[in-house]
């Protein structure tokens, strides 16, 4: 037989034998007096398997394991490794079709600009709907939004529960709106105006002593995504932010 003819018998392309045979899938065939490849029933054989194996979800790597004799791998361990991948990937395909759910069952307008984010995470800014003009605010939900993308799901749930405990009532939902409105007063100020303080104190009264995770420390320390942080604000506001952070770590330690 042809390439083609062998490609076209087991129902591949003639570059995907090509390619077999340059990983050692598939064995090189004799070669004819012109040049040509002459494949046997044999080739059709071990290349149907191939193809079987792969449609199964194998790798080239564990493919390759299964054909070799000297690799000693059975062919029933292959399999249970696969199906139990197979099975990771499928409890992970129903979290995430559950999430998807949820934000299909909410209300349009309840889903927050900053999402998709967690059905614990859209409650909390759901509280805070009625400072969502404030740009401090806007600031306070992308980066809670980064937050929860980035942080493991211990913190994930520490951060959420937080939130969630702290603004529960309309009096925390009250604070953190004169909050907002002390930041957002700081747009312009300069870093060492006199209102700083007192809008450290206000955003460290209003955020959960459990915030930061135990022990944090560095709050100053001069690495990129730090200075990116504080970057993101105006000077004042970055001086009340980083104020209200050494609040709440100093209240961790006492």
């Amino acid at each position: 037989m042809r390439i083609g003819e062998l490609a076209g018998a087991v129902g591949v392309t003639t570059r995907t034998v090509r390619h077999y045979h340059h990983l050692g899938l598939l064995p090189e065939p004799e070669r004819l007096a012109n040049g040509y490849r002459d494949y046997t029933l044999r080739h059709a054989v071990v290349l149907a398997r191939i193809r079987r194996l792969t449609e199964l979800g194998l790798g080239l790597a564990e493919v390759r394991d299964v054909l070799a004799d000297e690799a000693g791998r059975d062919l029933i361990e292959v399999l249970a490794e696969l199906d139990e991948d197979l099975a990771r990937q499928e409890a992970a395909i129903h979290e995430r079709r559950a999430r998807l759910r949820a934000l299909l069952d909410a209300d349009a307008e309840a889903l927050p600009a900053e999402g998709p984010v967690s059905p614990e995470l859209a409650a909390v800014f759901a509280e805070l709907a009625h400072v969502s003009d404030s740009p401090m605010a806007a600031k306070d939900r992308e980066m809670l939004a980064f937050i929860e993308t980035t942080a493991t799901p211990e913190d994930r749930e520490r951060l959420t529960a937080a939130l969630g405990s702290a603004f529960a009532t309309p009096e925390a939902a009250a604070r953190a709106h004169e909050v907002y409105v002390l930041l957002d007063a700081l747009a312009d100020a300069a870093e060492d105006d006199p209102r700083v303080a007192g809008a450290a104190r206000a955003l460290a009264d209003c955020l959960p002593r459990d915030l930061l995770p135990s022990g944090t420390v560095g709050i100053d320390h001069d690495d990129g995504f730090l200075r990116a942080f504080y970057a993101d604000f105006a000077p004042a506001q970055a001086a009340a932010v980083r104020g209200a952070l050494h609040i709440l770590s100093g209240r961790q330690q006492s």
